[in-house]
């Protein structure tokens, strides 16, 4: 078992990873609402989990309510908010009260956010079933849904009570899947780590083939980097926790192109908008040009996109820059941008002209 705490004050909590938890999961939750019901909000992929983690809550007491929601990036929107805080309250969740995201991203998002605001915030769990969330979208408190207008632009800050993270439950999850999650397993390589990135480069694909070993190893240090950003500036304010972003401006836009699809996936977008940002930076002298070579080889190795047309976008410049202005981190008419000097040295630029950013996506193959 690895324990990792996420050090935030009274807000501090634990993320704790090991082989099998899930079946053991009422153990480490049964402390947390003694005689309370735990509702569990999980989606059909995760069906053969559910089960699990019902027959383990039961084995520590734990009486549990299953809430059913669609599959998928459709799920972060007003209409299946409204359906879930409606059943959360049919059920009579208290303040003190917990409820439990199962799955991915798009469960840990929803979930967070209704709980953020249900009787002006009550407790949740998550237990991750996808790699992109057990690595990232689990640990940090950044909750959501998404708007016409962009990705993840209604939402607010809450903290998780605990994240229970079983790798093993990796092994029911579609490549493709597990191709995007290991996006954000390699981005923390990328921004300040660069033997991590060049472990990646050396174990990544091991990784996506089934390696256990690597796995667990690739979670535990995802988690930790994550975890020391969010303590060092949780609310995003110094700049510091924004680094975690790198690869979503150009990545959200791309989404957005796609209408928050399964056409791409989140992880693809990152991956490709990481491609992006260090081709841009490389244009631009600030960064090696074999390190932006580097980071594409790497996505291609592994199967993932390393720019636009490897995902599939064919929109115009002018396109893509318009959904950036919709971004939710832009600030007196400017969106900042994380770019690199290099591998492992990502930073914060705010001042980026979108007409540079639109002359440069002009000219990327599609």
């Amino acid at each position: 078992m690895t324990i990792v705490p996420v050090a935030l004050g009274a807000r501090s909590y634990d993320v704790v990873i090991e082989a099998g938890l899930l079946a053991r999961a009422g153990d480490h939750l049964a402390s947390l609402s003694p005689g309370r019901r735990m509702p569990i909000v999980a989606d059909e992929n995760v069906v053969p989990h559910l089960d699990t983690l019902r027959a383990s809550l039961e084995r520590a007491g734990i009486a549990s309510e299953a809430i059913m929601i669609p599959a998928g990036e459709g799920s972060k929107s007003w209409a299946t908010l409204e359906r879930l805080t409606d059943r959360l309250l049919e059920l009579g969740v208290e303040r003190a009260d917990h409820v439990i995201a199962l799955g991915g991203g798009v469960m840990g998002d929803l979930v967070g956010f209704a709980t953020a605001i249900l009787k002006r915030g009550c407790g949740f769990v998550q237990i991750p079933t996808t790699l992109l969330a057990q690595v990232d979208s689990s640990v940090g408190g950044k909750t959501g849904i998404n708007a016409r207008a962009g990705k993840n632009l209604i939402g607010a800050f809450h903290q998780p009570k605990i994240v229970l993270i079983d790798p093993t439950v990796l092994d029911t999850l579609p490549a493709r899947e597990l191709r995007a999650g290991y996006a954000e397993v390699a981005k923390y390589g990328l921004i300040d780590d660069a033997a991590f990135f060049t472990w990646c480069e050396e174990h990544g694909p091991a990784l996506l083939a089934g390696d256990a070993q690597a796995r667990v190893y690739a979670i535990a240090h995802s988690v930790r980097a994550k975890a020391r950003i969010v303590g060092e500036d949780e609310f995003e304010t110094t700049g510091r926790r924004a680094l975690l972003n790198l690869g979503h401006t150009f990545g959200h836009a791309l989404e957005a192109e796609a209408g928050f699809s399964d056409r791409l996936l989140h992880g693809e977008a990152v991956a490709a908008g990481c491609a992006l940002a260090f081709g841009y930076s490389a244009a631009h002298g600030l960064c090696p040009v074999q390190d932006a070579v580097r980071v594409a080889a790497h996505w291609q190795a592994v199967g993932l996109p390393d720019g636009l047309a490897a995902a599939g976008i064919a929109a115009s410049a002018e396109r893509l820059v318009d959904h950036m202005r919709h971004d939710k981190k832009a600030s007196g008419g400017h969106v900042p941008f994380l770019l690199a000097r290099g591998i492992g040295q990502t930073y914060l630029d705010k001042q980026v002209s979108l007409e540079d950013v639109r002359s440069f996506l002009a000219l990327q193959p599609r």
